[in-house]
């Protein structure tokens, strides 16, 4: 079976600066990809080009099999987008909104109203969506957002920080929802910078640092690779007690080279 995202030498620049540098990426169908790095690493150029919305320098790109140069219009519509931004529109209710994506996706009116009108029940929209957009808070835009990414039911969902600004209660309803999906046999690749929330989402993930891929591995495999660089020759389930942010902390550390020495602000001490 065909990887659900394959990138291969992906490379972008930007006026002689190198922002994503040859990076090689397999992502399985059904995976709950975590794609990790600190900010200006690459993360969001990435899932930029492999999403359609930026232009590579070079490398390929194929989702499902799909090659995203050649066939950009099939690839779109197997995919949902949730970008950096959201990109929605504000002088549309939600509603109006939702009806207007479905349709772009090639939905039926008939059923595009009706997605809508669950989609709004399930995110806790139904009571908002004679609101235009621009009143929108920014957690009630992040729900319509997602709501809008999966309204035609892609089989690969592209998240960039999709959890950023949200509380605790859309949080909770964005999770249940990319579970769901991930259980139906979805694919979902998700860039986060909050770390606690990838660990327990994911199943596999890959550090971007300067550019480049520095991890890649299921969590079990890059917890053990770490543990085995801090401590040779011990064996079992030491690996187990690191956290994500351990894990994260440790490669990105490791790549940016010696720990930098504390510093205080004087006028805080």
């Amino acid at each position: 079976m065909a990887p659900a995202i394959a990138a291969h030498a992906l490379t972008r620049t930007f006026e002689g600066f190198t922002a994503v540098d040859h990076i090689d990426l397999a992502v399985e169908p059904g995976q709950f990809f975590g794609f990790l790095g600190p900010n200006g690493a690459g993360k969001s150029t990435t899932i930029k080009m492999l999403t359609g919305l930026l232009a590579p320098t070079s490398g390929s790109i194929q989702i499902l099999g799909q090659d995203l140069f050649y066939n950009p219009v099939e690839v779109k519509r197997l995919i949902g987008v949730v970008p950096e931004g959201m990109a929605l529109f504000g002088k549309l209710t939600a509603r109006e909104y939702l009806l207007f994506v479905g349709r772009m996706y090639g939905l039926d009116k008939a059923t595009a109203a009706a997605r809508s009108e669950e989609l709004l029940e399930f995110m806790g929209l139904a009571d908002q969506g004679k609101k235009l957009i621009a009143d929108y808070s920014h957690g009630m835009g992040k729900k319509l957002a997602l709501a809008a990414a999966v309204i035609h039911g892609p089989k690969v969902l592209f998240l960039d920080e999709p959890f950023e600004g949200v509380d605790a209660i859309a949080a909770n309803t964005l999770k249940t929802m990319l579970q769901s999906m991930i259980a139906r046999g979805a694919t979902i690749f998700l860039t986060s910078h909050v770390l606690e929330i990838v660990e327990r989402l994911c199943s596999h993930i890959a550090i971007i640092n300067r550019g480049h891929i520095v991890a890649n591995g299921s969590l079990d495999e890059l917890r053990a690779g770490v543990q085995a660089r801090l401590s040779p020759g011990v064996e079992g389930d030491a690996h187990a007690r690191l956290t994500l942010e351990q894990i994260f902390l440790n490669v990105v550390g490791n790549e940016a080279g010696a720990a930098q020495p504390e510093q205080e602000l004087t006028w805080l001490s």
